[in-house]
């Protein structure tokens, strides 16, 4: 669903496009694009809808002086793009809801990352293609800084259109410049290209640096500076929404505890399973082409390897203690959920696990009585409350994980070559 609409910033009005999603919206965004674009270039309104196909709401508008917003570009600066998203923030909260997620490309990056903290409903934020200061952008018309500076205002040409550039302007970006951002706990995702040719990447890592966690780093591969190329765009749209979902509350957040008491145990254990859902694929590749892995998601990247008495250098995980993590995880996932359901005191839930491989007659469920059978050992220690009989159903609803239903399952390993 798209909407047009328009709202006063500094008393003038800005030209705005509200895109949703046609049923439920998970949260509310802002997207902030770069210098002297506008909210229809490509970039913007690809990650956009994907984001919208993904239940979030984002809402694009021209800052001021460009695009179909009033005002005169000539008179704006950094400080009243923060005044702009200040204002796309307070209309957002007056009419629908708070933006819970900020995003920005390029100067827009710089400028979510120096306006978060105003807005208290951002729980998190994304910077696409940024630079770790605004005054990054003088390099864009570096030619023409000395008339600027001599004569107050210069005609300048950016891409295939030209625009006034006053004195001011550069005095404010440098002004702003001066000013450290911190997020305050925001979570932060760092979107950058290492063959963006506008802005280095040695921008990128100078904003990880400065900022503390939560943050998250992801490397646009080959893409262009203005994310030209369209999967380019719905990657980086994919990475924003997994990553954000974290940070999002939602109507849905506490969806077991609205369940009503007298469902019975199979529709809980049913909703369990589908709470821990399905990741996107994973990509593994080689880092020393010996032991030591590089492994990747749609938004998160590790490294996997050897003991180093394995010839390994001992730098990640290896694929067991990878395998065991994936139970261990899912398990006290799946636990935690059916706890909140039953509203049961538990103040804490730890796994350990192990992997061996035992002879048949060490296993108990076992119909054959020669060869070996692979046996993962699973301790699980529950911290609360609760009864006997509380503590036992636990221990049942860890064999429905997802994860452990994966592994008792028929299995099937389908390999093709690339």
């Amino acid at each position: 669903m798209r909407e047009k609409l328009t709202f006063i910033s500094n008393g003038i009005s800005l030209s705005g496009l509200l895109e949703s999603p046609a049923s439920h919206v998970k949260a509310y965004a802002i997207f902030a694009h770069c210098f002297t674009c506008g909210k229809d270039i490509a970039a913007a309104t690809r990650i956009s809808r994907a984001l919208v196909a993904k239940g979030i709401a984002v809402l694009r508008f021209d800052f001021t002086g460009l695009g179909n917003s009033d005002g005169d570009f000539a008179n704006t600066n950094f400080s009243s793009n923060l005044a702009d998203l200040t204002a796309a923030a307070d209309y957002l909260a007056k009419h629908y809801q708070a933006p819970q997620l900020l995003i920005g490309h390029s100067l827009g990056g710089a400028a979510v990352l120096a306006v978060a903290n105003r807005i208290k409903s951002v729980n998190a934020v994304v910077a696409i293609a940024a630079p770790a200061k605004a005054e990054h952008v003088i390099k864009n018309f570096a030619d023409s800084v000395d008339a600027i500076k001599r004569d107050g205002v210069a005609t300048v040409k950016l891409g295939l259109r030209e625009f006034s550039i006053q004195k001011q302007f550069i005095d404010d970006v440098n002004a702003n410049s001066q000013h450290h951002f911190g997020l305050n706990g925001k979570a932060l995702l760092i979107l950058h290209s290492p063959v963006d040719t506008v802005v280095s990447i040695n921008e990128a890592e100078k904003i990880y640096s400065s900022v503390k966690h939560p943050k998250s780093f992801i490397s646009l591969d080959k893409a262009d500076h203005l994310l030209s190329n369209k999967a380019d765009a719905e990657y980086a749209a994919t990475v924003i929404s997994s990553w954000a979902d974290k940070y999002l509350h939602t109507d849905t957040d506490d969806v077991a505890d609205d369940i009503t008491n007298d469902i019975s145990d199979d529709a809980t254990d049913d909703a369990a399973e589908k709470t821990i859902t399905e990741n996107g694929s994973l990509v593994v590749t080689e880092k020393d082409h010996n032991f030591t892995l590089n492994v990747s998601s749609d938004s998160h990247f590790w490294l996997a390897d050897e003991p180093l008495a394995v010839g390994g250098q001992n730098l990640g995980p290896d694929p067991y203690e990878h395998l065991l993590a994936a139970l261990g995880t899912c398990t006290v996932m799946t636990m935690r959920m059916y706890a909140k359901h039953k509203k049961l005191a538990i103040t804490d839930i730890s796994v350990s696990l192990s992997h061996s491989k035992n002879y048949h007659q060490d296993c108990k469920n076992c119909d054959e009585q020669d060869g070996h059978v692979e046996l993962i050992s699973r301790k699980i220690k529950i911290v609360g409350d609760i009864s006997d009989e509380q503590r036992q159903r636990l221990l049942a609803i860890a064999d429905k994980c997802p994860v452990h239903k994966t592994l008792h399952s028929k299995l099937v390993v389908e390999t093709t070559a690339e």
